[in-house]
Parts: C-alpha cells; structure tokens; sequence
C-alpha cells in the first residue's frame, strides 16, 4: 500500500488546524478555569443538560452529543455530582442505565460562567472571521464531523467514542 502523503498546502492547512484548535481550547479552558474554576468539558456538559428537556439527559446522549466516551463522562459527572452540580437518577426504562440531571446550583454556576465563555468564543474566532468564512468554518466541521461518524470504511459502528463500551438502552 502507498502512502498518500500530504501536498504542501494540505500540510500547511493540517498544522493550522491543529495549532488554531489547540489555542483555541486552551484560552476556552483558561478562561473557564479563572471564572468558574472548571474545564471546559465541565462547561458543556452543564450546557447541554441546560438546553435538554427538563434539564435531563441519558449519559449515553450525552456523550454521544459531547462526542466522548462514556468512561470519559462518568469520571466527569462524577465529579460534577460531588460538587452538586448535577445529579444522577435511575433510567425508568432500563435498570443499569442512569440520566444526569443538572442542579439548580449547576444551573446558577452556568450562568454566572455562561457571558465570559461566550465572549472568550466571541473574540478568539468568530471575531477574527467574515460572514463568509463563518458560514465555510460551519460547512468544514459538520463534513469533518459526518465522514468521521459515518464513514463506512470503518470495521464497525462502535468505533466513534460513545459507543466504545456496550450500550443498553439508558446507560
């Protein structure tokens, strides 16, 4: 098999990409570190309960909508939960499955770090780009995204990082 290497302006795109979004994660987690003394998959997570109904969620949705794996979110909302931010509760549907559900002091917390983060995202991308480039920024990432979940040339559907373990229907 050959290998495909990368042309000039493919390595030149590849090495932005990776320094931009590696910048960009880092002054996201500094920020959030300095107002609300968390990272920032902590943030998202209370966000996506907070725009879920009832602010509840399966952890498997959620950490299909996170794109992690779901190890990942157990030590997260573990931590999350201790610091009464969220809270667990059985699946009503499946005995080993549990929801996440955000707290009202997990909501205020939000809150309170939602206008800092939003203003980090603001002054560090959306910022620096056009209306046009805003709109490709989108196109980009949802292609990147799609081919990477439903690429059929991958061994198997469990490859993407929720599916890593067995899913019962709550869990």
């Amino acid at each position: 098999m050959t290998t495909r290497w990368l042309t000039p302006d493919e390595q030149r795109a590849w090495r932005a990409y990776i320094a931009a979004s590696l910048l960009l994660e880092d002054a996201i987690d500094r920020q959030l570190q300095q107002d609300a003394g968390m990272p920032h998959l902590y943030y998202s997570i209370l966000s996506v309960l907070s725009e879920s109904p009832e602010r509840r969620l399966r952890m498997t949705d959620l950490a299909e909508r996170l794109k992690i794996t779901r190890s990942r979110l157990t030590y997260a909302v573990t931590r999350l939960e201790k610091d009464g931010m969220l809270r667990r509760e059985a699946c009503r549907y499946d005995k080993r499955g549990s929801i996440a559900a955000l707290t009202d002091e997990g909501f205020a917390v939000l809150e309170r770090a939602a206008p800092g983060h939003v203003e980090t995202v603001r002054s560090f991308l959306f910022d620096r780009l056009s209306e046009e480039q805003v709109g490709q920024l989108e196109e980009i990432s949802a292609a990147i995204a799609q081919g990477l979940q439903e690429d059929g040339t991958r061994p198997a559907a469990d490859d993407v990082p929720w599916r890593r373990r067995s899913s019962p229907a709550c869990s």
